[in-house]
C-alpha cells in the first residue's frame, strides 16, 4: 500500500486510487529560467508518477503554465515585448530542462491563457450559486459563504490574513467586504490584456486559473493536487474554494506539496535573485547527476543547496554505473530483491533517501542496480 503525507488531514495516509490516477501540479509562470526549486517540485511528482505506473495505474498528470499573471507582463514590459512571446521562449526553455532531466511526458500543460471562455463559465457557477458578488468592477470570491474556507493549510484566519497581505492577496482593497476575499475577475491596467465579460473588460485571477484547468482537462474531482508548499496558502486554498463553490462535490482527495529548496539561508526565489538554474547546470553536468542531486532530498524536507551535491551525485552515479554494465544481471535474484526494496521506500511517502541508500548498498555489493535505477527515472 502506498502511503503518502496528505497536507489538508496534516498526516501520512494511504494513496489507493482508482486504476487510472488524475494528478494536477500548478506548473511555471513563464518569465524566466528553470531554478532547482521548480526541478524538486517536478521530480517529487515525477518520481510519484513512475512508481503509480510501475504500479499497474494509468496516470493522467496536468501542469499547467500561468501565462497571465502579473511577474510575466512586468517582465515582458521590462523586456519591451510581447507577454506570450515571452512566454513561449520560457516554455520552449523549460520544457527542454525537463526532457533533458528525464521527466515523463504530461498529458497536457494548457496555458491559462487558453481558459478563458471556460474561466468565464467558472465564475458564472460561482456567482450563480451565491459565492462570489461583483464590486468596483472585479468580482471577488466571498469566503464568509464557505465555512470550511482554511482547511487545505488548517491555517487560523489572522495567519492567512498575514500570509495573504505578503503574497499579493491586496487586504486592504476597499471593494473587498472581507480582507481575505479573493478576485476571480479583475478589471486590468491600461498595459495589460483584457477580454471581454458581462462583469466588465478584465482578465482573471490567479487562482482561478488553475481551477478552470483543471475542471476543463480532468472533471470535477481530482486524486492528487500538488506543488511547491508557498502555494498551499492562497493559492491551493483559493483553489479548493472556488472550485467546490462552483461544482458543489470534493475538488481535491490528496494534496501533496513539496518543501523549499534554499540559498544563501534564503527560499530560492526570482525576485531575491538566490537561483540556480537548471540550463546552467547542464553545461557542466550530466543531466542524471543533476536528478540524483534531488531525489537526495526528501520532498517533504527542506534543504539548502551547495557545492557539493553534484560532485556526491556523480560519485554515485559512477558506482552505480561500475555495477550495472552487464545486462544479463539486471534481473538477477538479488537485483529484484533491491528492487523490492526500493518499491517499499517509494510506498514510505516517497522516501527516495532511503531508496538511494539501499542502491548505493547494493551497488557496493557488486549487485546489478540499473532496474532500481530506472524506477528512479535515471537510466545507466
Amino acid at each position: 500500500m502506498m502511503r503518502l503525507f496528505d497536507t489538508a488531514r496534516n498526516a501520512v495516509v494511504p494513496f489507493e486510487p482508482q486504476p487510472q490516477v488524475l494528478m494536477y501540479t500548478c506548473g511555471i509562470t513563464p518569465y524566466d529560467a528553470t531554478h532547482l526549486g521548480h526541478a524538486a517540485t517536478f521530480m517529487a511528482y515525477d518520481i510519484l508518477q513512475r512508481r503509480l505506473i510501475d504500479l499497474g495505474h494509468t496516470v493522467k498528470c496536468v501542469r499547467n503554465v500561468t501565462d497571465v499573471d502579473d511577474p510575466l507582463f512586468a517582465k515582458a514590459k521590462e523586456l519591451g515585448v510581447h507577454y506570450l512571446d515571452l512566454a513561449a521562449g520560457e516554455e520552449a526553455r523549460f520544457n527542454a530542462d525537463m526532457e533533458a532531466l528525464n521527466m515523463l511526458p504530461m498529458y497536457s500543460t494548457p496555458r491559462a491563457s487558453s481558459a478563458i471562455p471556460d474561466i468565464r463559465g467558472f465564475i458564472g457557477m460561482v456567482l450563480d450559486r451565491g459565492f462570489a458578488y461583483q464590486a468596483g468592477g472585479n468580482v471577488y470570491f466571498d469566503v464568509s459563504k464557505f465555512p470550511s474556507f482554511g482547511s487545505v493549510s488548517n491555517y487560523s484566519e489572522e495567519f492567512m490574513v498575514e500570509l495573504a497581505n505578503e503574497r499579493g492577496g491586496n487586504i486592504a482593497d476597499p471593494n473587498k467586504r472581507h480582507p481575505l476575499d479573493f478576485v476571480l475577475w479583475q478589471t486590468s491596467a491600461p498595459d495589460e490584456p483584457a477580454w471581454e465579460t458581462m462583469w466588465g473588460a478584465g482578465r482573471p485571477g490567479w487562482h482561478i486559473e488553475c481551477s478552470a484547468l483543471a475542471l476543463r482537462e480532468l472533471g470535477t474531482t481530482i486524486d492528487l493536487h500538488g506543488g511547491g508548499s508557498d502555494l498551499i496558502f492562497p493559492h491551493h486554498e483559493c483553489e479548493r474554494a472556488q472550485s467546490e463553490a462552483a461544482t458543489g462535490v470534493p475538488f481535491v482527495r490528496h494534496w501533496m506539496h513539496v518543501a523549499m529548496v534554499s540559498m544563501d539561508g534564503h527560499k530560492m526565489s526570482k525576485s531575491r535573485g538566490n537561483l540556480v538554474f537548471v540550463d546552467a547546470l547542464r553545461k557542466e553536468w550530466d543531466p542524471r547527476v543533476i536528478r540524483l542531486g534531488l531525489v537526495a532530498h526528501h520532498y517533504r524536507v527542506e534543504w539548502e543547496w551547495n557545492t557539493n551535491i553534484m560532485p556526491d551525485a556523480l560519485a554515485r552515479l559512477q558506482l552505480w554505473q561500475s555495477v550495472s554494465q552487464d545486462a544479463q544481471m539486471a534481473n538477477s535474484p538479488a537485483s529484484q530483491a533491491l528492487l523490492a526494496e526500493v518499491r517499499d521506500a517509494l510506498d514510505d511517502d516517497l522516501n527516495s533517501p532511503l531508496a538511494l541508500q539501499l542502491i548505493d548498498a547494493a551497488a557496493r555489493a557488486k549487485v546489478n542496480v540499473a532496474t532500481s535505477a530506472a524506477l528512479l527515472g535515471v537510466q545507466l
